[in-house]
């Protein structure tokens, strides 16, 4: 008992010590700028799902984030003298990240905004965007200012400029907010929505795609919206930075040479599974991958929770019960994003990748320990007080008579658990985990076609599920 209570304490005391010194280190961080040239690179997080400012393109049979963006972001880490480091994740994940110290900067189209400059601080603007709406060609005549959209559906990215224009500017509209951008796009060539509120520059790289899409300008009262850097609040020293490479590249007039670098990577006429075949292939390994640390984590972890639980011992059972009902009364996005930036705040910098294992780790340690624990209370008593009888010690008795019994009862549950692993990590392309769901994603956004790359996800994960469910069945059956 009294080793569990100091065992808390030292938790406690380390979570403290971890949290000062991440808000230390925030606080003297005045200049990122120094601790980005003692390191020797620069950290930039971007969405990459925002043609033709960034995108996924196949470059030399390599995935690879390109565009107008990633040009600059180029050149900033070059007069700074240092390499570049590209983080994707999710557009409304990049403020967070910013904030917690994830990236050093975040170039992905992003707008100016009042509620956003209380959070960073922005760089002068390197482009202006004007504001328009997508529709459908058939829609011509339907559509033509901001008065005829009242009682039409319109979407807009999540956590945009165009989201808060739509909201603002379109009376009597029913706003749909998607995660990205080719969402919106998918979602209103296929009759789901009736129009997208997008930037000109973005909206005009899919309608030139989509033949059966066209762009109009309903009369945003907004301007054209400055699209800047979002650098570290209060750093004034790498604002700086920044801006001097801005003001270079304005003065050598490089932006529209990025603009049609960007143009020439996006049209490029290779077959659509030369171009992105590589991509589903790294998806699928990835999300094999999670399945598998997944169901190597969560069998250990839930092992132990289920026998917490059945301990005699009130705080083991406490501490097993608190994990387990909070883990099973919170979703995966919310642990994964807990585990990505939570881990920050303590100064451990985790990479998409791990904190996504740990996430569903944990997440799945929980429902395998319920599992795990109805097998073993589905052994008879009498099969535990007749090993008893013959000499065996407590731990022998369930090693070797109640485990062997409880492992064949739950097979069937615990093998769906399996299953279910392998599609949950889905969830976690919203932290930049590139899964198979992020790579399908990506192709959709790089193509210009919504539905196709899906399909062809859905078929994959149908793949690997029904290969492990006959697996999973073939083990079952040598058990029986």
């Amino acid at each position: 008992m009294k080793k569990i209570v100091k065992w808390l304490f030292a938790l406690a005391a380390l979570i403290t010590v971890g949290t000062a010194q991440s808000h230390h280190v925030q606080a003297a961080d005045s200049s990122r700028l120094t601790t980005i040239k003692q390191r020797g690179y620069l950290t930039v997080g971007l969405s990459a799902d925002y043609a033709p400012l960034e995108f996924h393109a196949t470059v030399n049979g390599d995935d690879t984030i390109v565009g107008a963006d990633v040009s600059l972001a180029k050149k900033i880490a070059k007069d700074a003298g240092v390499k570049l480091q590209i983080k994707e994740m999710g557009f409304d994940a990049l403020i967070g990240a910013l904030k917690t110290g994830k990236v050093d900067m975040v170039i992905s189209g992003m707008s100016k905004t009042p509620e956003r400059a209380k959070q960073v601080n922005f760089s002068e603007p390197y482009m202006y965007e004007k504001q328009i709406v997508v529709i459908r060609k058939s829609d011509k005549s339907k559509y033509k200012n901001v008065a005829d959209f009242s009682g039409a559906t319109v979407g807009a990215q999540k956590q945009t400029t165009q989201e808060a224009i739509a909201k603002a500017q379109l009376p009597g509209a029913k706003i749909t907010s998607l995660q990205k951008a080719n969402d919106v796009v998918a979602q209103v060539s296929y009759n789901k929505l009736d129009a997208g509120v997008m930037s000109s520059i973005i909206a005009g790289a899919y309608v030139q795609k989509n033949k059966s899409l066209m762009m109009i300008d309903p009369h945003f009262a907004t301007e054209a919206s400055p699209t800047v850097v979002a650098l570290p609040k209060g750093d004034t020293a790498l604002t700086a930075q920044v801006n001097a490479t801005i003001k270079d590249m304005k003065a050598k007039k490089q932006w529209a040479k990025y603009l049609d670098e960007a143009y020439t990577l996006q049209n490029q006429s290779t077959g659509f599974w030369a171009k992105y075949g590589s991509f589903f292939i790294k998806g699928a390994i990835n999300t094999f991958v999670f399945a598998l640390l997944t169901v190597i984590a969560g069998t250990v972890l839930g092992t132990f929770l289920a026998l917490m639980r059945r301990s005699k011992l009130w705080v083991l059972k406490a501490i097993a019960v608190v994990y387990i009902e909070f883990i099973r009364g919170t979703p995966l996005m919310v642990q994964a994003f807990i585990v990505f930036f939570g881990t920050q705040v303590l100064g451990i910098s985790l990479s998409a990748f791990t904190a996504g294992a740990i996430a569903m780790g944990i997440n799945s340690g929980a429902y395998v320990a319920e599992i795990i624990r109805s097998g073993l209370n589905s052994v008879p008593e009498g099969q535990t007080e007749a090993a008893r009888s013959l000499g065996l010690s407590a731990n022998k008795t369930l090693q070797y008579v109640v485990l062997p019994q409880a492992v064949k009862n739950i097979w069937p549950a615990l093998g769906n658990e399996f299953v279910t692993d392998i599609k949950e990590s889905s969830v976690l392309s919203v932290i930049g985990a590139t899964e198979l769901m992020f790579e399908g994603s990506t192709v959709q956004g790089a193509s210009f076609q919504p539905f196709f790359p899906m399909m062809i996800v859905a078929l994959i994960y149908f793949a690997m599920t029904f290969l492990l469910t006959r697996v999973l069945g073939l083990v079952e059956r040598r058990f029986n």
